[in-house]
């Protein structure tokens, strides 16, 4: 069993209508749809922050940098 897991989960992301801790039985699975969900919050987030893909033993782990790229956009999706 594979599992995407979101280790900082921002504003944005609680926001947004992805899940944390989803399973799969192929890695080839995890790893496509981890890569896709990173995407996804890259583009579609606020870009205070930068998501990467990191592999933890049968885990693929979504994160960022603590410090932030970029200051806030002002709309109030930051906090």
């Amino acid at each position: 069993m594979y599992k995407i897991v979101v280790a900082n989960q921002c504003g944005c992301f609680k926001r947004s209508d992805l899940e944390n801790n989803i399973s799969f039985n192929s890695k080839d699975d995890a790893l496509l749809s981890a890569v896709q969900m990173k995407d996804k919050m890259n583009k579609e987030f606020c870009g205070k922050h930068e998501f990467q893909v990191e592999e933890m033993q049968n885990n693929f782990v979504i994160s960022f940098d603590t410090q932030p790229k970029s200051t806030c956009c002002g709309d109030g999706c930051c906090s």
